[in-house]
This record gives structure tokens, sequence and C-alpha cells, in this order.
């Protein structure tokens, strides 16, 4: 699946400069093609500069909380749940601890925590893998829901909302978690009709509900609150929840008498060899990404769209929103680049822009997270990963377009 997808994207890059080029003489795709290539090489070269750093330190603290028993009573404690929504994994297995970790993280925004920790839980998967090359199924689930974009708290977006001068700059929170909660929830059943779990079982309606009830209760909370206490609370809580991570895993190896900074370096020095082995992945996805939106096919699906909505007579105020959601699969900075211009352009509280806003902050980098995690396990058969992860991309864009409308329309 990989490998066609990577080269669809080239494809449709040389199709569509040809495309500008004979009938029209607009050569200009193709310099912008090649550019590309290397701008993209380039980044992916930050990016693992970025992810050293941040891999280095998060395996390290990891390996202390290995060693002092805290992700071994994540994994006893949501044995039961998991045995039926990843059957291929054994109960008490390390994955599935660092698994409740990530997505906590992911919950909160904490992007720097969340990546290193889902990176250390699919290799821990990996290591139940029968064929090295080819995802199995509860990989397939971990990588759909991270990409399904469940963050409870989009401290990005409000602070985007703020610095373009926003009145209000959590207007756009309920709607983000609303839209989230609907692509999370598509996610969890396009993998479950896929691998045909059974969600109904008495077991995993005990988990599901009263999370469902939780996350309902806590966004009851929070639309309660003054837009000045949200803005706070969302700043506090971030910085504090990561903090006490920290602090939490130290006093536990602490407690347990793990050597700490033996244990830091040992896992640090992991954290390091899994950076070092992305960046293959990392060049090979981001620079098919890179010519694809040079090549100008992206915003000709744009123009394709602005049609079809013209002819339906429709109110295509949210066309305007879509090149952030075209996107955002692809590359987050240019996602934020697009919201930010769109902002710009129409003003920051526009239909527009609250609409993009949305958007962003209700979906997800799906090859980009794609890239990374299976790039770090050497997987190059998905399966059915890709075309579960857009499901959920799509569904929380559409998702978005309707709150938007609901709340600001």
């Amino acid at each position: 699946m990989l490998n066609a997808l990577w080269l669809s994207f080239f494809l449709i890059a040389a199709l569509t400069g040809l495309g500008r080029w004979l009938p029209g003489g607009d050569a200009s795709a193709f310099p912008a093609m090649v550019e590309a290539l290397f701008a993209m090489a380039k980044l992916s070269v930050e990016v693992m500069l970025l992810l050293f750093g941040t891999l280095t330190l998060w395996l390290g603290l990891l390996r202390i909380a290995e060693r002092a028993g805290l992700v071994a009573a994540l994994a006893r404690l949501l044995g039961p749940l998991f045995a039926r929504l990843m059957p291929g994994v054994p109960r008490g297995h390390p994955a599935l601890g660092l698994i409740t970790m990530n997505f906590a993280a992911n919950a909160l925004g904490l992007d720097n925590a969340a990546t290193p920790i889902g990176l250390k839980a699919m290799r821990e998967l990996q290591s139940l893998n029968p064929r090295p090359e080819e995802a199995t199924n509860a990989q397939i689930l971990f990588l759909v829901l991270n990409a399904s974009s469940l963050t409870l708290l989009p401290v990005s977006i409000f602070m985007y909302r703020a610095q373009q001068g926003a009145a209000d700059p959590t207007l756009v929170f309920l709607p983000i978690l609303i839209a989230t909660s609907v692509s999370t929830l598509v996610a969890l059943l396009a993998v479950a009709a896929v691998q045909r779990l059974k969600l109904w079982d008495p077991v995993v309606l005990a988990w599901l509900l009263p999370a469902a009830g939780a996350l309902g209760a806590f966004m009851w909370l929070l639309a309660s609150l003054s837009a000045a206490a949200l803005a706070a609370l969302s700043s506090l809580l971030g910085s504090l929840v990561l903090f006490s991570i920290v602090i939490a895993f130290l006093v536990a190896g602490a407690i347990r008498r793990v050597p700490v900074y033996e244990a830091f370096v040992e896992g640090a020095k992991e954290g390091f060899d899994v950076a070092k082995n992305l960046l293959p992945y990392l060049v090979a996805m981001l620079c098919a990404i890179g010519v694809l939106r040079a090549s100008g096919a992206l915003d000709a699906a744009l123009g394709g769209i602005r049609w079809l909505v013209g002819l339906t007579g429709w109110d295509a105020r949210f066309v305007d929103a879509l090149p952030t959601a075209l996107v955002k699969p692809f590359s987050g900075s240019a996602a934020r680049a697009m919201l930010i211009e769109t902002m710009n352009s129409h003003g920051v509280d526009s239909f527009p822009a609250l609409a993009a806003a949305t958007i962003q902050g209700s979906t997800e980098t799906t090859f980009y997270v794609l890239a990374v995690y299976f790039g770090a396990v050497g997987i190059q058969r998905a399966r059915h990963a890709v075309g579960c992860a857009l499901l959920a991309e799509f569904a929380g864009v559409v998702a978005a377009i309707a709150v938007s409308y609901a709340f600001f329309g």
C-alpha cells in the first residue's frame, strides 16, 4: 500500500505539471517540484534533529518508568480491555502500558511526549510481529487511533488565534472537541469492522461507556468556563501534566531503588538508535508530499471542489477552509501556514478562519504519522492502515465543517 501511495504522489505531480505545461506553456511546476525535493530533504533533517532530542529525552525517562514497574502496572490494569481490542498482544505486555501513556499524552496535546512514547510502543508491538515488514492488527489499531487526533486541549490552536488578534481565542474549543471525538470514533469503528473486533463485548463496553461519559462531563465542565479561565486552564494543565509525569517517573524510580541516571542514559541510547533509523522514511514521504504540493495538484483539487459545490447551490463558504484540510494529512507545518493565511485573508473570526481552525485541531498529519511510526520499525506493508486512517481523517473534516456551521454559521 505504501509503495503504491508513494509512487502515486510522484505520478500525480508529474501529470499535473504536464497538464500545466503542454496546453498553456506554463512550465513553472517543474522547477518548483525540483526545488521542493531539496527543500523537503532539508526539512527531513531538521525534523530529525528535533526528534533526536525528544526521543533521547523521553525514552530515557521511559526506561526509568519501565524499571520502576509503572509500565507493567498499566499493562496489567488494561489487560482485559486490550485482550479484546488487540487479541494478538499477551496480557501484561509492556506495549499495553506504553499505548495507554501515549493516548493520554495525545489527549492533552503533549506532542513532544506522545511521539517518543508511541514509537516505543510500536517497537514493543513489533517484537510480537511474525512478519516484520507487514503491520499487525494491533499495530494498525494503535496507529489509526493515533492518526485520529483525539485532543482534549488544543492549546496550539488557541495560541494561533491569539497571535492573530482573536477576541476569544478559545471560541473553537467545543467544535474541535466534538469533531475530534467523531474522527476517533470513526477510526475505532473502521478498524473494528475490518478486524472483526467485538466492540459490544461487556468488558469493552465497561471501559468505553464510562470513558465516553467522562469525556462528556469534561466537555460540559470546560464549556461552563469563561474564555479567560479556559485559556489559563489549557496552558497550565498541559505544562503541569507534562512536568508531573517527569517527576512521577523519577520518584517511582527512586522508591524502587532504580539507578535513575544510569537507567536514563540506557534508555536515551535507545532513543538515539530509533531516531537515526527514521531518516530514510521521512525523506521518502516528505519529498513525495512536497512534489505533490509544488505541482499544483492540491490547488487543482480545491478548484474542482469549489466548482462542484457551485453546481449544487450549497453554501460554499467552507471551501475557503479546505486548503488546511487538503494539506493536513501530508504536512502539519503546511496546514498551519494555510490556517494562518486563511486568518489573514478572511479575518481571524470569519467563518472560513473558524472552520479552518476547527479542521486543524481535529485532524492529524496522517502520512507523517505513517512514515514515522511504521518507519521506526521498518514496516513496508501497511495493509488497511492507510484506508482506515484516511477515513477517520475525512470524518474529522466533515464533522469539523458541520460543527462550524452549527456554532458559527
